[in-house]
Formats: C-alpha cells, structure tokens, sequence
C-alpha cells in the first residue's frame, strides 16, 4: 500500500518519514521504531507551536496487557472520534440527536483519569472516592466505576451506581457507554441483588474485545441497539458494527492494508496508515490488532472478526492460536461460559479456567472435542467462581506463563 498523495503532503516535514519519502518505499512501521527518538522523530515547527498552545498533547496508550507507548494527539482525539460515530450511526444517532447523557461503565483506570483532570484544574490532589460531579468528563459524559475488579462490586456498590444513573437520566433515556465486561458484571450483580438497571436506550462498547457469549448475555437482556467500536487510543476509531453485529469500515483520512501472520495465513495483521491524528501521522503502521475476513481474503472492507492481539498469538503445534479463534470455539460448544483464561505448557495439554454466567460448571465436552479437532491439544477445563482481572482493569484470556509466539 502507498501512501496517498494527501497522506504525502501532510508528512512532508515530518523526520521519521524523510528517508521514505526521498526512496518512495515506506516499510512497515512498528511500535519500537516509532519509541526510538520519540518525539523529536515527529517535531515539526507546527506541531511544537500546537504543544506550546495546547492543540496537541502528550498522553499515554492504554496498555492493556502490554507496554504502553508515548504519543501526541490533539485534546479529546478519541472521545470527539467517538462523538462523531454515535451522532452519525444509523442505529443509535437518534440516542444523540435526542441529548441523552452518556454513562460510561468501564476500567477505574478511565473513571481515575478524569478525577484526576478534575481535580488538577481545582488545584487539589484527587479524592480517593472521587462523587460523581469530579467523575464528569464534560457535560455530556460522566463515568460510574470506582473499583478494579467488577466481579467484586458489592450491593452498594452496585446501588450506587444505579442512583447515579437515576441522577443522571432525571426520568428520561441513556446511552450507556462500556466495557462488555464490565456491563454483563453489572447485569449479572442486578439479578443477584434482586436490582434493575435502567433500561438504556443505546450501548457502546468500544474498550475491549467483546467474546461471543458476552455479546450475546447482553443482547439477550438489553431490548435496544447495541453497537461495537474498533480502534485505538492513537487511531482513533476505524470500524463499527451495526446493530446485527456486521463490521463497516469507517476511515477517514486513513487508509488499512492486512498482512498475513505467516506465510499461507488468513489471520491478518492491520496495518494502518492515517492521517487522521494530525500531530502524530502513522504511515504503514502495525497496531498490533487480528482480523479474520469472510472469504479469507486480505480485503479490509471484509473483515468480519477482530481477533485479537498480535503479541498474544501462542504457538500450538502447528497453529498459531490468537483470542478470536479461541472465543469462536468457545461460544460454538460452551454457551453459558462467561470469563476463562487458558495456560498452554511445554507439551500438547492445556488448562482451561473458565466462570459461567450462573456460577454453576458446565457440560464442556463439545469444547473440549473443538479444541482437540482444531488444536491437537488435549484441554482440561478448570471451572472457577472467580477469575481475576489484570491491574489495567482489563481480562487477559491467556495465562501469562503460556508461551506466546
């Protein structure tokens, strides 16, 4: 893929490009290349008077289960991104055009930062349980979360977060915003507790990878749109599904190619060029993401599963397994599992953890057999009543002494 001519234009001054575009061959840009002289190798003369202005910032990638990486951005990047899909998508802009308040319930990580924002411009250190007036992220946002690990919320603290949807709705409609996870721990905690949520009347999630049988949890108990967005905090967002589910792309000022992970592969890397982040232009750049396209084909307007990360692909005798094939099978054969996570050892057996929606181990030997038929690996399930969370406020599926590719 070349850049195009608009793409040229934009990073004409732009250090980390100059060998390319004086040789007309841009080679794939990885993460560690981009950390190597950062941020001198994206210094521009505009792009030091945006941050002595304030129109360009530093922050810090999410990181969830990786390293994270520095980048500069444009204030608000992802959440005006996000503005922008929901006003535009067919199935919930009415939630927008409407003014519905925005209830985000993801990672404290998130809910942390923006008491931290708050309270800086007060000039105060942030309380440790922020209220709800230091958890609002403008007038249209406002984030719910105050612990780590969902499946440890209590009753109040689910009945907290009940009260201040009430606050905030003031009798009228929502749009929830979340992590999948996160909203089927709160629906589950409600049904425990004998509790109701307030029917929303849109949903978001766009945090992390959504599995199958969490996807389907929360379509079965939420009656209005749900809608899945792709993306990255240095990105932005470049897909979204409809309320069935399909995948659209949605690249403005970007472009996306899809590398096969090895030779003969139809699990492909994305690679990314975008303009869109106008501070911090990506030419050919790989951001670490899976796909899977209906045909098999590098065709990006075809891709119908996000798969996953790169740099938890694990090597299985011959298969190199990623997240999305794992959770394919697992919502194929084993409906009622919720949260798992799988340690691969040195020879062909593996360990399954794994939670259900009702607490309760469930009937896995048609797992058991999937995985044996794709994988030639014999997998012991382990059924759990808890399986915690990473300290990024995010689930990692594999065990971190499994042996990545």
């Amino acid at each position: 893929m070349h850049p195009t001519a608009e793409m040229l234009d934009h990073i004409r001054d732009v250090p980390l490009y100059r060998e390319s575009l004086a040789t007309g061959t841009f080679p794939v840009l990885e993460k560690d290349t981009i950390s190597q002289g950062f941020p001198d190798n994206f210094m521009t003369p505009a792009l030091a008077g945006a941050l002595d202005t304030g129109a360009a910032e530093f922050v810090l990638s999410t990181g969830t289960n990786h390293a994270r990486m520095q980048l500069i951005r444009p204030p608000y990047f992802l959440l005006k991104s996000y503005y922008r899909l929901w006003s535009e998508h067919p199935a919930i802009r009415h939630t927008w055009d409407a003014g519905c308040p925005r209830v985000s319930v993801t990672t404290v990580l998130a809910t942390e930062h923006v008491a931290r924002v708050n309270a800086r411009k007060r000039g105060e250190p942030p309380r440790e349980h922020p209220p709800l007036a230091d958890r609002r992220l403008d007038d249209r946002t406002v984030y719910l979360n105050q612990h780590l690990d969902p499946a440890l919320w209590t009753r109040a603290d689910v009945e907290r977060m009940l009260t201040e949807i009430d606050l905030i709705r003031a009798g009228g409609e929502y749009h929830l915003d979340c992590s999948s996870y996160h909203l089927a721990h709160l629906l589950d905690k409600t049904r425990e507790f004998g509790l109701a949520l307030p029917a929303p009347a849109s949903v978001v999630h766009a945090y992390e990878y959504t599995p199958d049988n969490v996807a389907r949890y929360l379509r079965t108990h939420l009656g209005c749109p749900i809608v899945d967005l792709f993306g990255s905090t240095e990105l932005g967002y470049l897909y979204y599904s409809d309320d069935n589910g399909t995948y659209h792309p949605y690249l403005d000022r970007m472009a996306v190619e899809l590398l096969p992970v090895e030779p003969g592969s139809t699990l492909y890397a994305l690679i990314v060029s975008s303009i869109r982040n106008e501070w911090m232009p990506l030419i050919r750049y790989r951001s670490g993401d899976l796909a899977r396209t209906a045909d098999g084909t590098p065709d990006p307007t075809r891709i119908t599963r996000f798969c996953g990360r790169e740099k938890e692909l694990v090597r299985v005798g011959a298969t190199l397994l990623c997240h999305g094939d794992l959770d394919r099978w697992i919502g194929e054969t084993a409906p009622e599992v919720f949260l798992y996570r799988l340690r691969v050892g040195e020879d062909t057996t593996a360990e399954l953890e794994y939670t259900t929606f009702d607490r309760h181990p469930t009937d896995t030997t048609a797992l058991t057999a999937a995985l044996a038929e794709h994988l030639h690996l014999t997998v012991h399930p382990v059924h759990r009543t808890h399986i915690p969370i990473g300290k990024s406020g995010k689930y990692a599926w594999l065990h971190p002494e499994s042996r990545t590719r």
